[in-house]
């Protein structure tokens, strides 16, 4: 078995849920912190504060895991 094959039965719209997981949103970068019993997708907001969002907030503003060019 190949073991750089991956397969998943996440809905590929939803934001994924691995920790670590970088993901594009607004052209600015997230990163899943996990925590227990609740994650969070952490990045900045435009002015360059800290900013936290739900999987559910991330999926609603769009989301990618390539940067817009």
């Amino acid at each position: 078995m190949n073991d750089d094959a991956v397969t998943s039965t996440e809905d590929p719209s939803s934001p994924p849920t691995v920790p670590c997981t970088v993901v594009w949103c607004g052209g600015r970068p997230y990163v899943l912190e996990g925590r227990i019993g609740r994650a969070r997708w952490m990045g900045t907001d435009f002015r360059g504060r800290p900013e936290s969002l739900s999987s559910a907030e991330l999926q609603r503003r769009g989301w990618s895991h390539h940067r817009a060019s």
